[in-house]
């Protein structure tokens, strides 16, 4: 495994597209002493799940790693105890009109949407999304089906969960991909329903930032920032737009990249969309009004955007993992490690019970990395598997602070300890 860590002063990095924004940088972190990870528990293989449509979800306590499957000729979401086994199983056809079925070898096409998991009425629920269009909450707790809805359009496409409306409850946003937009509440009643009159190929994203702080963010004055974002297709052009607690449209805008991935986040300066583009650029994108807060290049290769902390947003691409102002686009430091195999996208975990957030990422190759806020590697390990999912986390040894959860492409379960 190539653990080496490119190590020198700074280095300027000018992006290749015209209007991109220059980054200064620095490449950081010998990492000599680092910890080796500690596999804690695994999982047997599962049919039906590469892992990048997985979740971890606590309930009473107790972290469950919620999957798509496939068994017995059918496909279904599972619920397994992080460190036990299976708590239960629901094939996702019944009740959802889905007709979803395999064909006994495990090797169908995924037939539901990637899942999500959040809170509805105080009730820890998951979501996903059919490919024949149905919108389908189960409950954590023992996988009983909350409520299923008709998107009138095929779907697959990883739903939503946020007080998206700004009444104190979450709501429900999931999108058909012929570019209908439906928000439901926790009983599955319609908030709104919007056709954007274009196919919608993204997840949406459901907008809460509660009040703001600055002046002048969505008219100012201590205004909530609540909505919904999708990105809508037309041929070669891609575009983003906001839709309001009632689903009326707010502003529509074109991004300078094609987006592979995105994320909301916060900042001094507001809140913005964060835009990892196909030809290796981050564009960040103004939630009050539409306008582009700026573009940076990273590489020339595709860029996915992970989690966001405090004043960052962190960015994996080939070979390599960036931590991003959220402010001006400058490059605080960018750590490669894996040669050139791909980074999926980064996530932020508190790992060592101080009470902070730190960046992990885990490469298509399976080799994790444990940073500090300043780009420096603190631990490091492999699952030995093909990897295309973030890394999450849960408390998987009753010790008080979480342990790292990967789910490989062949559906195990993998925690690990980094604390040495």
């Amino acid at each position: 495994m190539d653990r080496r860590v490119l190590f020198a002063s700074l280095v300027l990095f000018a992006g290749g597209a015209a209007g991109v924004g220059v980054a200064l940088f620095a490449f950081v972190g010998v990492d000599d002493g680092a910890t080796e990870a500690e596999v804690v528990w695994e999982s047997d293989p599962v049919a039906g799940d590469d892992g990048s449509g997985a979740v971890v979800a606590t309930m009473d306590g107790d972290p469950l790693v919620l999957q798509s499957v496939t068994g017995n000729g059918t496909r279904s979401v599972r619920a397994t105890a992080v460190g036990g086994g299976v708590e239960w199983t629901t094939p996702i056809g019944a009740g959802t009109g889905s007709g979803a079925t395999a064909d006994g070898s495990g090797d169908e096409a995924i037939d539901a949407s990637g899942l999500v998991t959040g809170t509805l009425r105080g009730d820890r629920v998951v979501a996903f999304t059919t490919e024949s269009g149905s919108l389908v909450v189960l409950a954590v707790g023992d996988g009983s089906e909350r409520f299923a809805i008709d998107l009138d359009g095929p779907s697959g496409v990883r739903p939503a969960i946020g007080d998206v409306d700004g009444d104190g409850d979450n709501e429900v946003v999931a999108v058909s991909t012929s570019g209908t937009v439906l928000a439901v509440d926790s009983g599955g009643e319609s908030v709104f329903e919007t056709d954007v009159d274009a196919p919608i190929e993204r997840r949406p994203l459901a907008l809460d930032f509660g009040e703001s702080e600055t002046d002048g963010v969505d008219g100012g004055n201590g205004d909530a920032i609540n909505g919904v974002a999708v990105v809508t297709a037309e041929g070669d052009e891609r575009t983003v737009k906001l839709l309001d607690g009632a689903g009326e449209t707010r502003w529509t805008t074109t991004p300078s990249v094609t987006p592979l991935s995105w994320q909301q986040a916060d900042s001094q300066n507001g809140a913005v969309l964060a835009l990892g583009g196909t030809n290796g650029n981050l564009e960040t994108i103004e939630i009050a009004d539409g306008s582009t807060r700026y573009e940076i290049g990273l590489q020339d290769l595709p860029v996915t955007v992970g989690s966001a902390g405090p004043g960052r947003v962190y960015v994996g691409g080939s070979g390599s993992i960036w931590a991003v102002s959220l402010l001006d686009g400058e490059v605080s430091w960018k750590q490669q490690y894996g040669a050139n195999t791909r980074v999926n996208a980064p996530s932020l975990g508190d790992i060592d019970g101080d009470g902070e957030t730190d960046p992990v990422a885990v490469n298509r190759e399976g080799e994790l990395l444990v940073l500090n806020r300043n780009g420096g590697v603190t631990a490091r390990g492999n699952v030995d598997s093909v990897v295309y999912a973030s890394p999450a986390f849960a408390d998987v040894t009753g010790d008080g602070t979480d342990e790292i959860v990967v789910v490989t492409q062949t559906g195990r379960t993998v925690a690990v300890d980094v604390s040495g």
